[in-house]
């Protein structure tokens, strides 16, 4: 059973945010992502604020594609926040790696947001904290039930509800492929157990890029606990690929704004 009452357990929370992608089908080879605006502010401005909402002691921003701008504007919306820099985009655990040494010292739970999720709200990211530490997990993730989940990562669950794994939709069985629960990409990790398994994933795919989700396996083969919980909220994990997908996360914005 899922409880997302707050915790009284409290833990130093970091917040890492990744922005660094070019955003190809976006068709400005002259933008950053996560710098398409929605209503007059960049998608990561957005992301940032959650972070700031969450009360995250260290926000780090990782800049990649177009760097310069976004910590151009960084730096003026938001100066407490830390850049560092992915120089070359080699996935999205790659990225992460880029941070150990910011977070060298840190002690905690690391939030992994994502730049171009921009409608992601402090209630569903506190309750995915807040399930992290009853479930007393090593990492959680944030989940949703999408009617049609082809080309997503589906959530395979242990009897207990705990994730047993994640099976990519080209590798899923037919079965799997039945399964409507997919990865959000929405992470709480446990800092220590997160660097370390990033030490044991490879760049075993077409691309020769590092998967953050790879870090799962090792987590699996230690026997740490992975949780999930499943937001009803579909809408807030709405990831922008697409100029059409921009023009969506407009209209929630809009529709926000009237409520």
């Amino acid at each position: 059973m899922q409880n997302n009452k707050i915790s009284n357990i409290q833990r130093p929370l970091a917040a890492v945010i990744m922005a660094a992608g070019k955003g190809t089908r976006m068709k400005d080879a002259t933008r950053a992502k996560v710098m398409y605006e929605v209503l007059g502010k960049p998608m990561v401005h957005y992301v940032v604020d959650l972070a700031m909402t969450l009360k995250a002691s260290r926000v780090i921003v990782i800049a990649g594609y177009q760097r310069d701008t976004v910590i151009r504007y960084l730096q003026n919306s938001h100066p407490d926040v830390e850049i560092v820099v992915q120089a070359e985009q080699l996935g999205t655990g790659h990225a992460i790696m880029q941070t150990k040494a910011a977070l060298g010292t840190f002690t905690g739970d690391v939030v992994i947001l994502s730049g171009d999720v921009p409608l992601l709200t402090a209630e569903s990211m506190q309750k995915l904290i807040n399930y992290h530490l009853q479930t007393e997990a090593s990492a959680a993730i944030l989940t949703a039930d999408f009617s049609d989940p082809t080309g997503y990562g589906r959530i395979i669950r242990n009897d207990d509800g705990s994730v047993k794994r994640i099976v990519e939709h080209k590798d899923a069985t037919e079965e799997e492929r039945r399964v409507n629960e997919i990865n959000s990409g929405i992470y709480v990790f446990n800092r220590q157990k997160l660097f370390t398994a990033l030490q044991h994933i490879k760049p075993q795919n077409v691309q020769n890029e590092y998967y953050l989700t790879d870090v799962f396996g090792h987590f699996w083969t230690q026997q740490w606990k992975v949780s999930a919980l499943k937001t009803k909220q579909v809408e807030e994990i709405m990831g922008v690929n697409t100029a059409q997908q921009l023009e969506e996360v407009k209209q929630v914005f809009l529709v926000r704004k009237q409520n």
